[in-house]
């Protein structure tokens, strides 16, 4: 296969899932976060793995930045064929909802939305140009159900998942695919199902079949009750 993917957020847990699920399959795979040093390690990562990646530093929260990072990615690897868009939140800073004021919201606000809506926007037009393409954007449980203690975050994970259906409905017809995963779980190797290469396959699996917007990975239903008892 001669696809690229970009992984906008790449940190070393669900980012590099992804990153091998689809490099083994022959992707080549771009590689943004704001850390060069960690971002080159996580390249020989995907070497030792035989996938092949490039890095390339930018911080989400500068849309100059992404959308530079995302131009010199096409540039060495290709047109960008699958974005993943999934930064860790705490970048943004969390704070609880009681206290969660307009500065705090908007910090989350650019980090998951706009930064999301910046690389969508830019790799979209060359999708629809192509005739293909998928967006692939992570959240978590806090998208689905309120969190006290995720107040600024939730209100933004909450306004890309409603973004992500609808755009999925609009851009469906124009043959680009938008998939969203609500992660509701502990994101680690020791995790049944939040296991990173777990969590990567099932990407790729809505991927490949392209039969439906969301997939949850964890227990909603324990989150709400956790949610309720806080």
């Amino acid at each position: 296969m001669d696809s690229t993917l970009a992984v906008v957020g790449a940190g070393p847990g669900l980012a590099m899932g992804v990153a091998r699920a689809f490099g083994r399959r022959g992707f080549r795979v771009g590689l943004i976060a704001r850390t060069e040093q960690r971002l080159k390690e996580r390249v020989a990562e995907l070497a030792d793995a035989g996938v092949t990646s490039a890095a390339f530093a930018a911080d989400v929260r500068d849309p100059e930045a992404l959308t530079g990072a995302l131009d010199e990615m096409a540039r060495q690897l290709g047109p960008v064929d699958v974005l993943e868009y999934g930064p860790d939140p705490r970048a943004g800073g969390i704070t609880s909802a009681a206290v969660t004021a307009a500065e705090s919201a908007t910090a989350q606000f650019e980090l998951i939305v706009r930064g999301a809506l910046v690389a969508a926007q830019h790799v979209l037009p060359g999708m629809l140009e192509r005739g293909g393409g998928a967006l692939l954007l992570t959240t978590g449980a806090s998208s689905a159900v309120p969190m006290p203690m995720l107040g600024n975050v939730g209100i933004a994970m909450a306004g890309l998942r409603n973004w992500a259906h609808a755009a999925a409905a609009e851009l469906r017809p124009r043959g680009i695919y938008i998939g969203t995963i609500t992660v509701a779980t502990t994101v680690s190797d020791d995790s049944p199902d939040g296991a990173p290469d777990t969590i990567g396959e099932l990407y790729h699996d809505m991927y490949t079949r392209r039969d439906r917007v969301e997939e949850v990975v964890g227990d909603l239903d324990r989150i709400r009750a956790l949610a309720a008892a806080t």
